[in-house]
């Protein structure tokens, strides 16, 4: 079989490196698969949209691949610059690079009516265009993405016009400009930071409805400062590695899965636990900009852990929470507020227009007090940062899918797009042969991990499908997405530690604990439960199971759960949820497990009755069984 792979980002690579080494895993015949990269290096998005100082906002633990581990002394979390040493580690490490074309464009990619795959594409150093025929193709994130640039009356009143992807230096600001930012993302938040941060004038960073701060570390709050308590200067452990598995993915029955209760509870515990420390639950000390009231829940948030900006766009708003129950808790417990050194980021709603002379108008948001400290103040910005995202277009398909439509049928069915792939996301349930790999967005989490997750059920699905221990249903699926927020852009979100836990379940790839604990010593059954859902956990057994696996758990994802404080991280992140939600799922194991033999056997009788095909799933029928649902 012969396989392409369009995008060299962490994505592109993953996908390529389980190609590559699936007849290892999988008895199959080898794969010869082709990797085209427009740029002329690899790293995706990492390589060519980053900027100065930038920072993953993922954890090592949780961003690199389950089998080629960070180094013992890379920090928590990587600059952009350590990143890409690692991808290409990474290549050097699985032998990637004769496989990988850089400088490569893909101009088209058509199909014929027998279902092959044709793949032209342009050398850009030599001008030759060639083709290549192929079985499938692996379309990877971070490639064919235009920047997203809204039309906004008047933009062209602002002399400097530029979009994040252009924005490499903090030398681009200037000196004393007022610097308008479009948009509260994690980008947005960065280059307002930076635009701070620098020796600009006035910093305006504008938002559609809302957005939410999180920590990337989990919070160090002092404890009664009013006697002289002070935080901790020892580092706390990545806020995407501190929450346990055991009965909140593991072990969780799938009445309770299904059910609100779990975004319920940590709804109540993100907002409890931010006000208690800062003040605020509408974001790490968010005065102002927090998400309006019908998007306002972790099952709709998109979390923005580039919060080093929330302290400069709440400086002007600090009297709005002086209240005597404040002052009172901040006298016996406080997040530490960072000095601003006066500065702050005027925070605005989304532009209405800008007039002839440059003026901003906003619009009116009564609900808000940013839009009451500066609806009548007169804004002249002399540059404007599009911080608004990019659009999926995927030009290569474009014209095979044209002609497809006007009925010549010689050339195949029309190609599907990201948002069509109805199985996990990953492929569309009737053309399994072209792959989506990257293409969802987590909540609090990682997308190369993610990729990685993709990767293995795709390929798998692709080259043994009877080894798939179960049927990919999508009524497996609500549970782990986040919850459509209507006119919000994106809306392919998911919880990162739901999602990839079930793609394991779809691999046979979720070990259960009697099997854990049969596997290494005490520490891997204790890391198994109470370490994050990192990637390496999947690859104790199934498929693409791994000999390092034992290794990296007992050692590394060990190693995180230890440096946990002894309240506030195991207690309050990993004990507490797992004495409240496991003896709900044992309670509701009881439940369905009465009910099946009070009316199972009635049930079954009616369908029988009914002469349903035996293949209709029976709703009564699920078991729970060593931690997977069959």
């Amino acid at each position: 079989m012969k396989v392409a792979v369009i995008g060299a980002g962490p994505s592109g690579l993953v996908t390529l490196k389980y190609l590559l080494s699936s007849h290892s895993f999988l008895g199959t015949e080898p794969i010869e698969a082709r990797l085209f990269e427009s740029e002329g290096a690899i790293g995706g998005t990492f390589y060519a949209r980053t900027y100065e100082d930038a920072e993953l906002v993922s954890s090592k633990q949780l961003t690199t691949f389950s089998d080629f581990r960070p180094r013992d002394d890379d920090p928590d979390f990587l600059s952009a610059k350590r990143y890409l040493e690692y991808l290409h580690e990474y290549c050097s490490h699985f032998q990637l690079w004769p496989h990988i074309h850089l400088s490569t464009p893909v101009q088209s990619v058509t199909r014929d009516h027998l279902g092959k795959h044709t793949v032209t594409y342009l050398n850009a150093t030599t001008g030759e265009q060639s083709s290549w025929e192929c079985d499938a193709i692996a379309v990877c994130s971070g490639l064919h993405v235009t920047p997203n640039v809204p039309d906004i009356p008047g933009i062209e009143n602002i002399p400097i016009r530029m979009h994040s992807s252009e924005f490499k230096t903090r030398a681009q600001f200037g000196v004393g400009k007022t610097v308008l930012v479009l948009g509260s993302g994690e980008t947005g938040a960065d280059v307002a930071y930076m635009a701070v941060t620098s020796p600009t004038k006035r910093v305006v960073m504008c938002h559609r409805n809302g957005f939410h701060f999180a920590p990337k570390r989990n919070l160090n709050p002092a404890i009664l400062p009013i006697l002289g308590g002070k935080a901790s200067p020892k580092l706390t452990i990545p806020l995407d590695n501190s929450r346990g598995s055991l009965f909140d993915t593991a072990y969780v029955h799938p009445l309770l899965r299904d059910h609100t209760a779990l975004w319920t509870f940590y709804d109540i515990y993100v907002k409890s636990i931010l006000w208690t420390t800062t003040g605020t639950s509408g974001g790490l000390d968010q005065i102002v900009g927090t998400p309006s009231p019908e998007k306002n829940h972790v099952s709709k948030i998109f979390f923005n852990k580039s919060s080093k900006a929330s302290a400069y766009i709440s400086a002007p708003y600090r009297h709005l929470s002086n209240t005597p129950l404040n002052r009172l808790r901040r006298a016996l417990i406080q997040n530490p507020i960072p000095d601003t050194g006066g500065r702050h980021i005027d925070l605005a709603p989304w532009p209405k227009t800008i007039t002839p002379s440059g003026v901003v108008r906003f619009r009116p948001t009564p609900s808000r007090p940013e839009w009451h400290r500066i609806k009548d103040e007169t804004i002249i910005p002399d540059m404007v940062v599009f911080c608004t995202g990019y659009r999926q277009e995927f030009s290569f398909f474009a014209a095979h899918n044209d002609d497809t439509k006007t009925g010549n049928g010689e050339r195949g069915r029309r190609y599907p797009v990201a948002s069509e792939a109805n199985v996990r996301d990953i492929w569309k349930r009737d053309d399994p042969t072209v792959g989506f790999i990257g293409f969802v967005r987590p909540s609090l989490g990682a997308i190369p991990p993610i990729a990685e997750m993709q990767a293995q059920l795709w390929v798998l699905h692709l080259l043994a499908p009877s080894r798939l221990p179960r049927t990919l249903e999508s009524n497996d699926e609500p549970h782990y997405r986040l919850v459509p927020v209507p006119g919000r852009r994106v809306n392919y979100g998911v919880d990162h530690e739901s999602y990839v836990y079930q793609l394991a379940l779809d691999m046979d790839a979720a070990a259960g604990a009697g099997e854990v604990c049969g596997m290494g010593g005490w520490r891997l059954p204790l890391a198994w439960a109470l370490g994050a859902n990192v990637n390496t956990k999947f690859r104790l057994r199934g498929p693409w199971r791994w000999e390092g696996a034992v290794g990296v758990l007992e050692g590394e994802v060990w190693g995180v759960v230890t440096r946990r404080r002894l309240f506030y991280d195991l207690f309050l992140l990993s004990i507490l949820p797992m004495a409240i939600f496991g003896p709900l799922s044992l309670l509701v194991w009881i439940y369905a497990t009465v009910r099946e033999f009070l009316f199972g056997a009635r049930r079954r009788e009616n369908m029988n009755a009914r002469v349903l095909l035996p293949s209709v799933k029976q709703a009564g029928s699920l078991s729970w069984v060593d931690g997977k649902v069959l």
